[in-house]
């Protein structure tokens, strides 16, 4: 089972049409035990890094998640859903992040205009399977004020300010700061990547 993990918040609609235009069944899920059936877990994020975290605290779906992440099932987060990834945020920095991975995400320095919202350019790194078979010059929709720092685990950075992770993996775990979902035929083939893969 493929599942949309539901939070209250995030960009459902838009992930739900996607996964409907590539055929693919799925079922949003709202507690641990969806999470426990899921082959695939999705996670779309918009808004507030503590917001988030804090309904996933109260769903109580902290643990599951991670043990599943942690236990090798395929995972995308999309948006503020690659971000609480990470240890924490500057945009909650009381707020503990799931910390699959160290390091914090950071703002935009101050004189940035924020949000980077719009569509910008990938720099793809070879050797990815989540942004694989691309045109050269792709792009996406964008729309954030945090970004993730570089990291050895990017597979796709993107240059607004300053570099910064626009897409991560890691073994079974993926992250975009796009919005596949709206990115059109680039992301549907960024989508159709992460669901193919075993």
């Amino acid at each position: 089972m493929i599942a949309i993990f539901d939070y209250g918040a995030g960009n459902l609609r838009s992930v739900q049409n996607t996964l409907g235009e590539l055929g693919c069944e799925y079922t949003l899920v709202r507690d641990a035990a969806g999470l426990q059936a899921a082959s695939k877990i999705l996670l779309p994020g918009v808004g507030h890094f503590g917001q988030m975290m804090r309904a996933l605290d109260s769903l109580g779906v902290r643990e599951t998640l991670t043990a599943r992440i942690q236990g090798g099932v395929p995972f995308l987060g999309i948006c503020l859903g690659m971000q609480a990834l990470f240890e924490s945020s500057e945009e909650a920095p009381e707020v503990r992040g799931l910390g699959i991975y160290p390091g914090a995400v950071r703002r935009f320095p101050l004189d940035a205009r924020v949000p980077h919202m719009g569509w910008n350019e990938l720099a793809v790194r070879p050797g990815s399977k989540l942004v694989r078979d691309l045109n050269a010059r792709p792009y996406v929709y964008f729309a954030h004020s945090y970004y993730v720092p570089e990291s050895p685990r990017a597979s796709a950075t993107c240059t607004y300010e300053l570099t910064y992770t626009a897409a991560l993996e890691s073994g079974n775990v993926y992250g975009v700061q796009f919005h596949p979902e709206k990115s059109g035929a680039v992301g549907l083939k960024i989508v159709r990547n992460f669901l193919e893969m075993a």
